[in-house]
């Protein structure tokens, strides 16, 4: 192979330098007319500072955070946050330029925290009327949330609200505005418009589904016949959940378990219940940190690549006697129940790394056990009547977020680069999509993949004519 240089190389040539130059092309773009200016991009890479610091703009009424005087706090993380995400600060640099969601109600429902505040700001830099709610009270930061409502995204999400609470927030934001296109991390939303807001779904032109958990209740209206919208399955993005679910979990999990506890992992016995693209993050960061590992699975060809990546394979009920640590990443109920705790060494931590807080059956550990006592900022101690001591770390919520920061910010960029072009892509092709669980087009994985690559300085080759023809023919 050969570096981007002859005629079928060409196109791909074409496609760096306009990476380069700082455009984004996907399907139906603007008419080629150079690059950003200059003085355009350098005001969007400060682009949340001019955001939040602008007092020409009033902030919409009708809000409900927190406290609105939080927000020089949370202008510092997001500034922090934007300056280590150079994809999503290209791509809201190019809506600026465009405008393509003029005119669009769009609504996000992500852990509102620094990263996700990047994304609702290059949202709308392309000039939508941006609504931001939580997908999970304890993730909610509610700095970050007065600092999003400062800049003039409406939000409806407060840190720590308990369950009817985090619901009706959901239905303060759609009685606001029902959106032409939403993001959401779980499936809370797309659940919502379709039980309760079904006569404004023809205003709906779709929805894009950030997580696992998320997908598996789409396919499951989807099979009922309940689903009436086109969804972009997100998550099964390659540049989603290559990088996020493995790389992004990984850390985030093992940063917020240490913070929290200040504990060593190195000689301790981690288990990992689940060893999808999740689980193979969180048991390779902890064999990293020096733990012995052990992996529970429901699928046979999982269990079989956790052998082969080195990890002890048994059932929960074997690994329960022999954990430090309990870490569950399924997207299933009671994956730890009652039955699996009262086998557990006295001080086993057990921790969430799913969607919802179901994994790790709390109703189990309530009955079986007094407590809880918070021991330490998202630690509860349980003691059973035998005297051993269980802790359950972020109320068996999240654990990266309910007791650390989430992913890294590098690796979000990457995420949400793919939400951004996706929603782009669902109101250019308004009509024309399946009421289905749709997969990302394969040019959005491309296209963000060759922009990160050109912002951390590196080149690929590129296939020469021969090479193509050769690829495509099937006489060899």
């Amino acid at each position: 192979m050969q570096n981007r240089s002859d005629a079928k190389g060409q196109g791909c040539a074409k496609r760096v330098e306009i990476i380069r130059q700082g455009r984004i092309e996907l399907p139906h773009p603007p008419p080629e007319g150079g690059a950003l200016s200059t003085e355009l991009l350098a005001r969007e890479m400060n682009y949340t500072t001019t955001r939040i610091q602008s007092k020409g703009e009033a902030p919409m009424s009708n809000q409900w955070i927190r406290d609105i005087t939080l927000a020089p706090s949370g202008k510092e993380k997001i500034d922090w946050v934007w300056h280590n995400m150079p994809v999503l600060k290209q791509i809201a640099a190019d809506l600026e330029k465009d405008k393509p969601f003029a005119g669009r109600s769009i609504l996000l429902c992500l852990h509102l925290e620094a990263k996700s505040a990047c994304l609702g700001l290059a949202i709308q830099a392309g000039g939508a009327q941006v609504t931001m709610v939580a997908s999970n009270p304890l993730s909610t930061q509610d700095d970050v949330c007065a600092a999003m409502a400062e800049a003039g995204l409406t939000v409806f999400a407060r840190h720590g609200v308990n369950p009817e609470e985090y619901a009706d927030s959901h239905r303060m934001a759609l009685n606001a505005a029902v959106p032409d296109v939403y993001v959401d991390d779980g499936g809370d939303i797309t659940a919502l418009l379709h039980r309760e807001y079904s006569p404004s779904l023809p205003k709906v032109i779709g929805g894009c589904e950030e997580t696992t958990t998320g997908i598996q209740r789409l396919n499951a209206m989807a099979k009922d016949g309940a689903l009436h919208i086109p969804v972009y399955a997100v998550n099964n993005a390659r540049m989603k959940f290559l990088f996020d679910n493995r790389y992004g979990t990984g850390q985030s999990v093992w940063e917020a378990i240490m913070s929290a506890t200040n504990l060593s992992v190195a000689g301790k016995t981690v288990v990992v219940a689940g060893y999808g693209w999740c689980g193979k993050g969180v048991a390779l960061r902890a064999k990293g940190l020096g733990a012995q590992v052990i992996v529970t699975e429901i699928d046979p060809v999982n269990a079989l690549e956790a052998w082969m990546d080195g990890f002890q394979v048994m059932t929960m009920e074997q690994a329960a006697p022999l954990g430090d640590y309990f870490i569950t990443v399924t997207g299933v109920s009671d994956v730890i129940n009652g039955k699996h705790m009262a086998r557990m060494k006295d001080g086993a931590l057990l921790a969430n790394a799913g969607h919802f807080d179901v994994e790790i059956s709390k109703p189990d550990l309530a009955a079986s056990r007094s407590g809880p006592v918070r021991v330490k900022p998202g630690v509860d101690q349980y003691v059973g009547k035998d005297g051993k001591r269980l802790y359950l770390m972020g109320e068996g919520r999240l654990v990266n977020l309910a007791c650390g920061f989430g992913h890294p910010a590098e690796v979000m960029d990457s995420s949400f680069a793919v939400q951004a072009l996706t929603l782009l892509h669902l109101i250019r092709h308004q009509g024309a999509l399946t009421n289905a669980v749709l997969p990302v087009p394969e040019e959005i994985d491309v296209r963000i993949a060759e922009i990160k690559l050109a912002s951390a300085g590196l080149s690929i080759d590129c296939l020469t004519t021969e090479q193509e023809k050769y690829k495509e023919s099937w006489i060899i």
